[in-house]
């Protein structure tokens, strides 16, 4: 029996398989500092915890609607609503276990064989897989990081055919922290907006940001009923196990991913619901902290990095997560990957984990204490004679 051919063109994401290599030498004694895996290091909040496990207690643990509680889905569309200066309902709204679905079901509907997807690279590695195992046409978008890893929109103009069927925006971006600039989603829409096709527009990060906001292309004339904006709860609020994300489509499409969504998972868990209805309205202090934290991490990240021989890292505008360019040191991303794993105790991921632009480029999440930050920069000062 052999599995069916599409499953040979499924990637993977290679942040869990590196911290299973990371986990595994640490089950031998090996130190490791972890800054691989893309999760908040903050508890979830105290008030949404206390939500979840009221719902619990009052029966919040049956089968709820296959979108999502309609109350729900309201506070949903009206936070959307009012942080993207758009207006969307509670139809417009898509409940999933966690953001991927949203990717999933979307190009699912949408792809067919040779239909082809501007995304961007490095990028998110599902974006690609997904791409891949749809039998669909990739069009990796390289990110510049003279532009703050955002694209090039000579090259992205050039890109646009009439088999154009999906756009994939990221910001802020993973690997790269990147924002688009508002003139930049502008002129994107104004590209797109003619033409026959639909803008994923990722924004798991939007509320993890250092200076300006990050920017929606929905606001733009036109895009609102030609994107789908892709958003959770597990990096805002720290709540990655919780699997708690949305998507928010034009009406034709939210029908189609609803009934993807009955024929896979049936519905989301109903208690989760009701952990998220609390984080979206009650406080957001825990939020700020958490944000205000990651700054004072970045800034510290960047500034090591940028001491080390051989590394040059711009400062990120959102997200977790710092992209040093390592070309200076001679080696390629894979191969210093593994030194610093095995060597300095350092784990962190190759820019090519990210797609073939992501080469001379390592991604390190500063999702991890200002101590063990400042300890893995001096790890890998002291193993950077192998390159000098």
């Amino acid at each position: 029996m052999k599995l069916a051919e599409r499953m040979s063109r499924i990637g993977t994401e290679s942040a869990f398989e590196v911290l299973a290599r990371a986990r595994a030498l640490e089950a031998q004694g090996k130190s490791i500092i972890h800054l691989e895996i893309g999760q908040p290091d903050f508890p979830t909040p105290q008030h949404i915890k206390e939500a979840g496990k009221r719902a619990i207690d009052e029966g919040w643990t049956g089968y709820g609607p296959t979108g999502g509680f309609p109350e729900f889905r309201d506070a949903i569309a009206e936070y959307i609503s009012r942080t993207r200066g758009i207006r969307v309902s509670g139809a417009n709204v898509c409940v999933v276990p966690g953001g991927k679905p949203i990717m999933y079901f979307l190009m699912t509907a949408l792809l067919e064989a040779g239909d082809e997807v501007i995304y961007p690279n490095p990028g998110f590695p599902i974006y690609e897989s997904l791409v891949d195992f749809l039998g669909a046409t990739r069009v990796p978008m390289p990110l510049v990081e003279e532009r703050g890893f955002s694209f090039d929109l000579a090259t992205f103009e050039k890109a646009l055919s009439p088999k154009t069927k999906l756009v994939i925006l990221n910001s802020p971006g993973n690997p790269t922290g990147g924002v688009i600039p508002k003139d930049d989603l502008k002129r994107i829409a104004d590209l797109v907006r003619g033409r026959d096709l639909i803008v994923l527009s990722d924004e798991i990060y939007s509320r993890i940001f250092y200076e300006a906001e990050p920017e929606s292309i929905t606001q733009f004339d036109g895009m609102l009923e030609k994107t789908v904006i892709l958003d959770g709860f597990s990096k805002t609020y720290s709540m990655t196990g919780w699997r708690l994300g949305y998507g928010v489509f034009p009406l034709w499409l939210a029908t189609a991913v609803e009934r993807l969504m009955v024929n896979s998972n049936s519905c989301t868990a109903s208690f989760t619901q009701r952990a998220g209805l609390a984080a979206l309205q009650g406080p957001q202090d825990d939020v700020d902290v958490m944000v205000k934290e990651f700054r004072r991490r970045r800034d510290a990240i960047v500034a090591g990095l940028n001491t080390i021989p051989g590394f040059r890292c711009s400062t990120p505008a959102g997200a977790f997560y710092a992209f040093p360019n390592i070309t200076g040191t001679g080696m390629s991303s894979k191969a210093l990957e593994e030194l610093l794993m095995t060597e300095a105790g350092v784990s962190c991921l190759s820019g090519t984990a990210f797609g073939e632009y992501g080469d001379g480029y390592l991604r390190f999440s500063y999702a991890n204490s200002l101590e063990n930050i400042e300890e893995a920069l001096a790890r890998i000062r002291r193993v950077s004679a192998r390159w000098t």
